[in-house]
């Protein structure tokens, strides 16, 4: 719901983790870094808008995508430029691509993935099942997802198409998402082996990519989800995503899940009490501290929170910061947003 006054709304010291907040607003050009207070304590300048979110490395530098204006149009999470800054906003390394959106990840070895769009070749957009009949791209095509490892000096060592390395067949589009996208993928997070956790926004879909065969290894669908983001693999095993709760026509709300992968079963889940007074129908996620409490984005209102995992609120904060959105309003969504504690790795340049 719109909030009406913003900074920190909730602060219960003795219950709230520790650290320092996160965010890149998505209609402005700058990634903040705030303590508990709300106070900014660091921040970054960038040459163009955000595209959809920031993070901090374990060497402390900021990795960023912004939107460059080529690229597919009216396209949810369309970026371009991937950026690597120091502590002090200067540029250490970058990457273009104008086909890419939504993630990207810096992998162990030095290397990064990065989601982007092809265009399905017309024989395989016609295999997939559902969405709404005759709601094509602008421009006449099918957009699919791919994935791309590149090295440092940007050659691509890997990559992964969804048009072809699935089974297309088997994955029909949500009845009411258009035809333009297959499959609308907004998260990708590396396995220790290597495979690949996604989530599929427009297939209400997780799914584990093997990064040898390049095939589905497991996968879990639930069309009660309502268009998912942000899953993210759990130190126990399990799986945290966020269910944004859209087109659902029966009391519309967000949640958070943990979901066993093994059982298919939610362990744990949080919504809003009552349930519709926390929703967000698009971007969101949300983050497992070591704590053991929950951050939480909800995204369309600018709004991250921190709650126990007896569902309690003990920080709360809604953005301040707002630009303008497609529609000409104005507007304080965030992605995603990340907690890091005094003294992690990732704040290793010290926060004043």
């Amino acid at each position: 719901m719109r909030h009406l006054t913003f900074g920190v709304l909730i602060w219960h010291e003795d219950q709230a983790t520790a650290g320092y907040t996160l965010f890149s607003p998505l209609h402005g050009s700058a990634t903040y870094l705030i303590n508990l207070r709300g106070d900014v304590v660091h921040q970054w300048a960038h040459p163009l808008t955000t595209s959809t979110y920031g993070y901090l490395l374990e060497n402390g530098n900021l990795f960023w995508s912004g939107r460059l204006p080529e690229g597919p149009q009216q396209m949810g999470g369309r970026g371009g430029l991937l950026r690597e800054y120091d502590w002090d906003g200067n540029v250490v390394w970058e990457h273009r691509h104008v086909g890419q959106h939504h993630d990207f990840r810096r992998l162990p070895n030095g290397n990064t993935i990065f989601l982007a769009w092809e265009i399905v070749p017309p024989e395989i957009a016609q295999r997939v099942p559902g969405g709404l009949p005759n709601t094509h791209h602008a421009d006449g095509c099918m957009y699919g997802d791919c994935i791309y490892e590149i090295t440092p000096d940007e050659q691509v060592v890997w990559e992964w198409h969804a048009c072809r390395d699935m089974d297309v067949e088997r994955y029909p589009i949500s009845p009411s998402q258009h035809r333009d996208e297959f499959a609308h993928a907004n998260a990708i997070a590396p396995m220790p082996n290597g495979d690949i956790l996604i989530s599929f926004r427009r297939l209400n879909t997780i799914a584990l990519i093997d990064r040898q065969t390049r095939k589905i290894k497991w996968e879990h669908r639930d069309d009660g989800w309502g268009m998912p983001h942000d899953c993210t693999p759990l130190s126990n095993g399990n799986i945290t995503l966020f269910a944004n709760g859209c087109n659902i026509p029966s009391n519309p709300c967000s949640r958070v899940i943990e979901l066993n992968p093994r059982t298919r079963e939610a362990v744990w889940e949080y919504r809003g009490r009552p349930s519709y007074t926390f929703f967000s129908p698009h971007i969101s996620g949300a983050q497992r501290l070591l704590s053991g409490n929950t951050l939480i984005c909800e995204g369309q209102w600018g709004r991250i929170f921190e709650v126990t995992p007896d569902k309690e609120i003990v920080w709360e904060y809604v953005s301040p910061f707002m630009g303008q959105d497609r529609y000409g309003d104005l507007s304080n969504e965030i992605f995603r947003a990340y907690r890091y504690r005094p003294g992690s790795p990732q704040l290793q340049s010290g926060v004043e």
